[in-house]
């Protein structure tokens, strides 16, 4: 029985620790949260935040880019396609269409080729710097689309299709 008593004395007293670690971490934080946002504010008055990392902040759960932070990347798996695109313009060139397609929430777009051919191309362009491009490769594929461009709307991107057969159309 004497050993019953001091198992329950020692487990009260791991729990009477526990409960003072605790304590201390909040109070630590508390400190922590009150004090650093001025000193933050303060310290990095003179600096730029990085644009990346000011809208990362507000991005929807399973969105893993914005802006810069998405060009070169594929859509779906960044988390920009499904509810968070549009088709921003539209261009018929033979059978295939081509595509702008935009996410405003990441600050990008890309092209997308509809019922094409293989070997037919589609690239995207934001101004003369940044391009991309993706084509159909596999015999019965008639959909392809490029990585994304950073755009800071959707007028500033232009899709163009270059099909097999050396046809060439663009969107305006």
């Amino acid at each position: 029985m004497g050993s019953a008593g001091a198992g329950g004395s020692r487990g009260r007293g791991g729990d009477v620790f526990l409960a003072g670690v605790v304590g201390v971490l909040v109070v630590i934080a508390a400190v922590f949260f009150l004090t650093d946002p001025g000193g933050d504010k303060k310290a990095g008055a003179g600096k730029s935040p990085s644009p990346t990392a000011s809208t990362s902040v507000s991005l929807p759960a399973g969105v893993k880019c914005s802006g810069q932070g998405c060009t070169g990347k594929d859509a779906e798996a960044m988390g920009c396609s499904g509810n968070l695109v549009t088709t921003a313009k539209t261009a018929t060139v033979g059978a295939a269409v081509v595509e702008v397609r935009y996410s405003e929430t990441c600050g990008a777009a890309w092209g997308r080729v509809t019922q094409a051919g293989q070997g037919d191309k589609v690239e995207v362009s934001a101004g003369k710097v940044t391009e991309e491009s993706g084509s159909i490769t596999e015999a019965g594929d008639t959909i392809a689309y490029t990585p994304m461009v950073a755009v800071k709307d959707a007028g500033a991107a232009k899709a163009c299709v270059t099909l097999a057969s050396g046809r060439r159309g663009c969107t305006d």
